[in-house]
């Protein structure tokens, strides 16, 4: 009897050994794509004439979020990514320039876990690839912040072997640019996709699921692509900035990404009517704004690359793929843009779109990067999981922010969110999993907020306060009705507003947005 009783112990022993075993090979592996100064039309699901025929078929096959929200500028967005936090209570409200306020130190603080460090605790193998921008100067690395891979450039800035700019680290040893393992006339774009494959291939060596987080910096400045990427659209924007938005505006419609309802804001007072410019200017717009369908494309390819390599691993189905941008189109260089160099677009030149192709990247929203308005918070986040996700090409209405990626992977991975690390204490989430919008269901939460250079917001369901600069008035949309923000409600609604600012102000003393660093006027 008692061998018995043994034996049959160990039969149950076994059972959940193999239980425990099976429920890790069938967890999801998890690959979070982050592109750089991508704006909401950038792609054709969302009503671009630029081809992005390898993205367009993730989301045909899975599910479109329009209401999806990131921090307006690279380094917050990328804070809020990797921790499920708000910029400034990590540290990283602004930039990567180091201030004497915690939120604005410039780099990640020890208060937060990443990604990487989290899902460690589910028995993950976790890479990052591409650009990190989130302190490496001040040592705050991706390879000693949880990944067990690492291929990335400290701050982008550059796409080729021949860019003054280039700086690539392999697991935190620095590469030169003519290391064998690059190759010759490398590109950024192929590069991260290259590393990415080698990785997962890691991971199935080690027999465990995995979490890569690939950020690409197309398509940031300075805009570069190979010449039979540009070859392809130079003629292609003849038409210009205003038939282009009113074309990318219908398709924006009749995808349903937006609502018909919803006016197409303006041109910008900044910017020309395009049949106003001489020929010239036409066709140096035409030029820049080649370029930059260039690097999207180029961008749309590798994905390709790296979908096509998880269906030849038998990855694919049970793969969760996150494709999202870190903020919207970038009018920093004026409505003139830039192309500096005898050749526009290669590794010699300089190119911004700047406000005049920003204004169609947004369409149909107002305003741009670093702003709080839709134009700069409001990019594309597509969700595909064919095992997870049962739905194929619906939209989702509900909205969601850049903070809601680390609950989702910590409920679909089963990681453990910690209460302290490393003798830190750690910030709980501010977060929601998306898995309820994955299923059609709503999110609960009290409120989104935002903060960058003075910009300022809060959405609290359909209503919206957002306000221009730190001295600018309050102004209130009704996001359900007027998601474009051109009829502003604060007059009529004083009291609405009141409430919003009251909230959004305890929220920016509790996350050190206030005060702002002294000295310091963005």
């Amino acid at each position: 009897m008692k061998k018995l009783i043994k034996f049959g112990i160990v039969l149950i022993c076994l059972g959940y050994i193999l239980k425990d075993s099976h429920a890790a090979t069938t967890k999801p592996n998890i690959i979070i794509i982050l592109v750089d100064d991508m704006g909401f039309s950038d792609i054709g699901c969302y009503g671009s004439e630029i081809p992005t025929p390898n993205i367009d078929r993730l989301a045909n096959e899975g599910l479109k979020f329009t209401q999806f929200y990131n921090n307006g500028r690279c380094c917050p967005s990328r804070a809020s990514l990797v921790s499920g936090l708000y910029a400034h209570e990590v540290g990283v409200g602004h930039m990567i320039d180091v201030q004497d306020s915690p939120g604005y130190l410039g780099r990640l603080n020890d208060n937060c876990v990443t990604l990487g460090e989290v899902m460690h605790t589910a028995g993950y193998y976790t890479a990052m690839v591409g650009k990190w921008h989130l302190g490496q100067e001040h040592g705050v690395v991706p390879w000693k912040r949880g990944f067990d891979r690492t291929f990335n450039s400290p701050d982008g800035g550059f796409y080729s072997s021949h860019s003054p700019r280039a700086e690539l680290y392999l697991d935190g040893k620095k590469l030169s640019n003519k290391d064998p393992l690059l190759g010759d006339n490398w590109y950024t774009t192929d590069l991260w996709t290259d590393f990415s494959i080698r990785f997962i291939d890691d991971a199935l060596v080690n027999k465990k699921p995995f979490l890569l987080y690939l950020a690409h910096n197309a398509p940031h400045f300075p805009l570069q692509a190979p010449e039979v990427d540009i070859a392809q659209f130079r003629g292609k924007y003849s038409l210009g900035w205003d038939k282009l938005r009113s074309q990318r505006y219908a398709n924006e419609i009749k995808l349903g990404v937006i609502n018909e309802r919803w006016p197409l804001s303006p041109r910008s007072t900044n910017v020309k009517s395009w049949d106003s410019l001489s020929i010239s200017e036409q066709l140096r717009f035409q030029e820049i704004m080649a370029v930059y369908a260039a690097c999207v494309s180029h961008m749309d390819k590798a994905i390709g690359r790296l979908v096509t390599a998880l269906k030849e691993r038998k990855l694919y189905d049970n793969t969760l793929i996150l494709f999202m941008s870190d903020n919207g189109g970038n009018a920093e260089a004026g409505p003139n843009g830039q192309a500096d160099g005898k050749i526009i677009g290669n590794a010699d030149s300089y190119v911004r779109c700047g406000e005049s192709w920003a204004n169609l990247e947004n369409t149909p929203f107002r305003l741009y990067k670093h702003f709080n308005h839709e134009g700069g918070v409001s990019t594309p986040l597509i969700a595909h999981w064919p095992l997870g996700i049962k739905s194929h090409g619906e939209l989702r209405l509900e909205p969601g922010h850049l903070i809601d990626i680390m609950p989702t992977c910590v409920e679909i991975s089963g990681a453990h969110y910690p209460q302290s690390y490393k003798g830190n204490l750690i910030l709980p989430m501010e977060g929601k999993s998306l898995m309820a919008a994955f299923k059609n269901e709503p999110i609960e939460r009290e409120a989104i907020y935002w903060e960058h250079e003075g910009n300022a917001a809060v959405r609290v369901g359909d209503w919206k306060l957002v306000r221009y600069h730190r001295d600018g008035d309050w102004e209130l949309y009704n996001m359900k009705v007027d998601r474009t923000e051109l009829n502003n409600l604060s007059y009529t609604e004083p009291q609405r507003v009141k409430d919003l600012e009251k909230l959004w102000t305890a929220w920016a003393y509790r996350t050190h947005v206030l005060p702002y660093p002294a000295g310091k006027k963005f």
